[in-house]
């Protein structure tokens, strides 16, 4: 995994403090392992950006709003970049993908929130792009939705990245730990 990005997708203010809608599922344990996959990449020379969803007016997660900014307990470095999107694919935004070009990298690493939504968008978006891409299936998250616990539907998705051609590892397969 040659200079492989780490996208640390949506992980926001508003997906934790609970203001608007509870925590996402198991969030202390989201942070935990988010922290020990950007730890291992930061040590390892992997490049670390954070990618951050812009909500319509109204919304926690609007630009502005206080459920907006990425979540402080991540840590995230001062010269780590914030790629900001307003659809579940982070590719949407082609500063991303430029960023990854210049990186020289052919392989990302996706983790974040939420799992049915923007982290499956983007893991479609990065292999649309010809990127290889490793999901940690146990660094990203969502919320009980449709008759299915948040584990199921992370379950249902990791198979799936998995059966689109992504690489699906456990955040102690990937840092070793």
């Amino acid at each position: 995994m040659t200079q492989a990005p780490v996208l640390v997708i949506d992980l926001q203010t508003g997906m934790f403090d609970g203001v608007h809608e509870p925590p996402i599922h198991d969030a202390e344990t989201l942070v935990a392992r988010t922290r020990a996959v950007t730890a291992w990449a930061r040590a390892q020379g992997h490049p670390v950006a954070f990618v951050r969803h812009d909500g319509p007016g109204g919304d926690p997660l609007a630009r502005g709003q206080p459920g907006w900014p990425v979540w402080p307990a991540l840590g995230q470095a001062a010269d780590e970049p914030t790629f900001d999107k307003s659809v579940g694919d982070a590719f949407s935004n082609p500063a991303l993908g430029a960023w990854i070009a210049g990186l020289g990298a052919d392989e990302v690493v996706l983790l974040g929130a939420q799992t049915d939504h923007c982290v499956a968008a983007t893991c479609k978006g990065a292999l649309a792009a010809g990127l290889k891409v490793t999901v940690v299936a146990d660094a990203h998250g969502t919320w009980d939705y449709g008759g299915e616990t948040a584990p199921q539907i992370i379950a249902r998705h990791n198979a799936a990245f998995a059966q689109a051609g992504a690489r699906v590892v456990t955040t102690a397969d990937l840092t070793g730990g």
